[in-house]
């Protein structure tokens, strides 16, 4: 089995953080010879991670290799990568094979038949990936799937990689259509799926070669990379969800709730972007929402600022809800030191692995929640990777929230002056609907 790399710099991160004398109570933004407010959003003491505690045993430090951001014509399209290009982090083996990051690429070649999921389901999205398969290699990427799927013709589609004398040919959807067609290579192809309602269409290197629609749709699940049989090899794993919805116009707060007596000045700027400036305060959608992938970009006018947008939230009350954090500073001159756990982070439960964003400077946010597991996405890069293990409680605060709630946006400060544009989101369908 593999080592996850995320336990290990997470492991790092506390060790890290304790030396420095931080704690799970760590100072809001603009703490250096400036007076804030308040931590607005006190949340009841869980677990301690290895972000939390100095308990876990002393490792030495991991070599830590520069992310692989997309192209800003990718982040402005709503393109996330799933591989990382250095990491397993996001992802999860059902056997004991020899998945492993090798030259940029995701390899596996032997051990025990399984798969390598990732941790989040998705509904409907495009997929681009490449591939490389030794001559005599069964293998293929699993899509709407569960870890434990059993049945391609029924609770999955696999997008099979064989040779030309398989009855699924690559480019096939096993048991379900065969590509007609050879297209058995030893060098790097590329595939392009979409995912979309009942309707499944692939791409190979930019060629249409198969449609199918599905008569019983599977409409979420995990994608996965099998090991079946020989030698294979994936990379540039990238993924853009489908049927994002707007819901900010550009233009005023309508389908907002504002809260006039709290300190945050919420505003639409000429360019359209929606700006708060000061704090503590929030501004509230009138949806709510409980499964979903949510988008935006932000930008942070000053150095060091905090903000942050919460979600699964309790209509009316003050952030009571799941938080994931705005702060691009970071300690040390080291990107995996982040303050305040870091953009992307799920504050006070789990840190960012890597600060990617920079102040004054536009960036984009991924977030996905789905039932317990939770997952955040800047320029791309994913950044964090949460399953909340409590006991339900309808108080985020105090347990697992599943409930739908509304997102609110935060400000946190008198220092706060924060601007965001194109917020999107889209509900997660049920997984057969």
């Amino acid at each position: 089995m593999f080592v996850k790399s995320r336990d290990l710099s997470t492991a790092v991160v506390g060790i890290v953080l304790t030396i420095l004398g931080l704690t799970t109570a760590c100072a809001p933004s603009g703490t250096e010879g400036t007076a804030v407010s308040p931590d607005p959003n006190p949340v009841e003491a869980t677990t301690p991670t290895a972000t939390e505690t100095d308990t876990e045993p002393a490792a030495e430090p991991a070599v830590e290799e520069p992310p692989v951001l997309l192209s800003a014509e990718e982040l402005t399209a709503g393109w996330i990568s799933l591989f990382d290009g250095h990491s397993l982090f996001g992802w999860k083996a059902t056997s004991d094979a020899d998945w492993r990051v090798e030259d940029g690429a995701i390899v596996v070649g032997s051990g025990e038949p399984g798969w390598l999921c990732t941790t989040a389901q998705f509904s409907d999205y495009v997929l681009k990936l490449d591939f490389r398969s030794d001559k005599g290699t069964n293998s293929g990427v699993f899509l709407h799937t569960s870890e434990n799927s059993s049945d391609v013709e029924a609770d999955c589609y696999e997008l099979n990689i064989a040779d030309s004398d398989d009855p699924f040919p690559t480019g096939s959807l096993v048991k379900r259509k065969k590509a007609e067609g050879d297209f058995e290579s030893t060098e790097w192809q590329t595939y392009e799926v979409t995912l979309d309602g009942g309707k499944v269409t692939v791409k190979l290197d930019g060629e249409q070669i198969l449609e199918y629609e599905d008569p019983a749709p599977l409409r979420r699940g995990l994608i996965s990379l099998q090991l079946n049989e020989g030698k294979v090899a994936f990379r540039n794993i990238k993924l853009k969800p489908l049927g994002m919805n707007s819901i900010f116009n550009g233009k005023d707060l309508t389908e907002w709730k504002q809260y006039p007596d709290m300190a945050s000045k919420f505003t639409v700027t000429e360019e359209g972007f929606m700006n708060v400036k000061d704090g503590r305060g929030q501004l509230e959608t009138e949806g709510q929402y409980g499964d979903f992938v949510f988008q935006l970009e932000c930008i942070t006018h000053a150095p060091d600022l905090n903000s942050g947008f919460f979600f699964r939230c309790i209509p009316g009350e003050t952030m009571n809800g799941y938080e994931g954090q705005i702060h691009n500073g970071f300690e040390n001159d080291d990107r995996t030191q982040p303050k305040d756990w870091g953009t992307g982070a799920f504050f006070k439960r789990q840190a960012a692995r890597r600060v990617v964003a920079d102040d004054l400077s536009w960036f984009h946010m991924t977030l996905i929640a789905d039932g317990a597991h939770m997952a955040a996405w800047v320029n791309g890069y994913q950044v964090s990777d949460w399953t909340d293990e409590r006991d339900p409680h309808e108080n985020p605060r105090k347990g697992l929230r599943l409930e739908p709630g509304t997102i609110m946006i935060q400000g946190h400060d008198p220092t706060t002056d924060i601007s965001f544009r194109n917020l999107q989101i889209a509900e997660m369908a049920k997984r057969n609907q």
